[in-house]
């Protein structure tokens, strides 16, 4: 299993925007369409890497506690599907709905949103504030497959905390790791 590490995005960097398809209704959404009031995740992931799938439950207990609080999530997949039909829209929707995913699951088949943020693997997280200034990017917690360590989501989660207390940003961000996004 090939791990990657994300790459740098600044915080205060402001977030690229997008209009990607939903894969759950077949809809399309911009950034500013799925923004949260006190704050927004974007994550990039996939159905096939097994770094997300040791994490995805995880997501869906931080995403359901955070939305209530006013911190809106977005998955995205930019993967290519003619090579890793796995990640295909068809699939995506059909993982979303038994995952229940309480977030969009968009598809980026051009690749270009995973160029805009420079992402360079799956999961990557991205947390910013209500401005859409970047506030995080970097890893869920230290958990990896085989690793032995619980998913706690204590990375991304303390990141979400300081935000919502107008606290200042995590200075140590640890990049995420995981499977490298498969580009065209």
């Amino acid at each position: 299993m090939a791990r990657t590490e994300s790459n740098e995005f600044k915080n205060g960097k402001t977030a690229p925007d997008f209009k990607l398809i939903n894969t759950v209704d077949n809809k399309f959404y911009s950034l500013n369409d799925l923004k949260g009031k006190k704050g927004t995740v974007i994550m990039f992931i996939c159905n096939h890497c097994p770094f997300v799938i040791h994490v995805n439950n995880e997501l869906v207990k931080i995403a359901n506690e955070y939305q209530q609080k006013g911190v809106n999530f977005i998955a995205i997949s930019s993967n290519d599907v003619d090579n890793f039909p796995q990640d295909s829209p068809e699939l995506m929707k059909e993982l979303a709905i038994k995952e229940n995913y309480p977030f969009p699951y968009l598809f980026d088949e051009t690749q270009d949103v995973a160029k805009a943020y420079d992402a360079a693997c799956t999961p990557d997280f991205y947390a910013f504030d209500t401005d859409l200034k970047a506030i995080y990017h970097g890893q869920l917690d230290n958990s990896r497959p085989g690793n032995g360590k619980p998913v706690t989501g204590n990375d991304l989660r303390t990141s979400l905390n300081n935000l919502l207390e107008n606290k200042p940003a995590l200075e140590n961000q640890k990049p995420s790791m995981g499977c490298g996004i498969k580009w065209k």
